[in-house]
């Protein structure tokens, strides 16, 4: 008889893809099992057509709030306790986060050792991590406590997205996402307006949420506020260079694009920078490969990104595009022979 598990990781963004490949790992361990997430309903996108989830558990916060919470929190309640699952897996490890896999009514409930606000006291089975372990190595590991090991090549089941309308993907485009909800970690208006310029004649679609304003030049398409989630994982998937602040956008970059450059301010790169190894991170004006960063020790204090720290992120973001473009005539010269 197959079992049913539920997957506890409504928010945020990063953290969400970050836990897609502990999940493809359980998928694997569990080929009939009935997987369901919770979800907040703003990242639910994220999981259409994941092979991995049979259901969505939609955990609605912003209704949890104002005059009419009382009244949607006992609806909500109700609904998760008839989940009934055999197994909660916490991925989370917030007291709400906790108490949904209490209120689901599941018989065993799995969780990581570094589980904040009492969380862990709900727990059966505790994933011990460390705090300097990347976010996917840390949930893989719950997932191995699962019993469910991953296997390489680590997976991250994105949508393929949708097309913005009247979007041409050709001539080819860097995507450049300067937003995250830190304002130390945003770029200023006249660093976006740099790196538009900088990367002239390629044209440079500027995405994100902000309130932020700036003149874009005639290179540049600014699409700030006008994407969807699903329509921002397509241009990222489409664009022939990602480059973006440590936000949660960076991180579908490094799960789905071919090349990105990552910019670290105070974040440190070793926990929550790209997972793929062939991305680069710029940070206190360097750039280095993920796989080259030091995975121990306390990393000196970051600073701001500023606009004399472009040009080496233009030199490798032009040298690049130049490569794919020559690339890419050889092959058709190679067809066409």
């Amino acid at each position: 008889m197959s079992r049913s598990i539920l997957i506890i990781k409504p928010s945020s963004l990063g953290d969400i893809v970050h836990t897609l490949p502990a999940v493809a790992a359980i998928r694997e361990k569990e080929p009939d099992a009935k997987i369901t997430w919770v979800i907040n309903p703003e990242w639910a996108p994220l999981l259409r057509g994941n092979p991995n989830v049979d259901h969505v558990h939609i955990f609605p916060r912003s209704e949890f709030r104002g005059l009419g919470a009382p009244a949607n929190i006992l609806s909500w309640w109700r609904r998760t306790r008839t989940i009934c699952p055999d197994v909660a897996i916490d991925f989370q490890g917030l007291l709400r986060s906790a108490l949904i896999a209490k209120i689901s009514g599941a018989r065993e409930i799995y969780g990581l050792s570094d589980g904040r606000e009492g969380s862990k006291l709900f727990y059966h089975h505790i994933a011990r991590v460390q705090r300097g372990d990347h976010a996917v190595d840390r949930y893989l590991k719950l997932a191995e406590l699962f019993g469910a090991p991953a296997r390489e090549p680590i997976r991250f089941p994105l949508p393929t997205g949708d097309a913005p309308p009247r979007f041409d993907p050709y001539p080819p485009f860097v995507v450049l996402h300067p937003y995250a909800r830190g304002s130390k970690k945003s770029l200023s208006a006249p660093a976006i307006e740099q790196f538009c310029q900088a990367l002239d004649p390629e044209r440079v679609i500027v995405v994100g949420k902000s309130a932020r304003q700036f003149r874009p030049p005639e290179n540049c398409v600014d699409l700030t506020n006008q994407t969807s989630l699903l329509q921002l994982i397509w241009l990222i998937r489409k664009a022939a260079f990602v480059i973006s602040v440590d936000s949660g956008p960076m991180h579908i970059a490094a799960a789905s694009a071919q090349n990105l450059v990552s910019i670290h301010t105070w974040s440190d790169p070793r926990r929550v920078g790209p997972y793929r190894a062939e991305a680069w991170v710029w940070r206190n004006g360097t750039l280095t490969r993920a796989d080259m960063l030091a995975g121990t020790g306390k990393l000196p204090r970051g600073r701001r990104f500023k606009t004399g720290d472009i040009a080496s992120i233009i030199d490798l973001v032009t040298t690049n595009i130049r490569n794919q473009t020559r690339d890419r005539y050889s092959n058709e010269a190679n067809v066409a022979d």
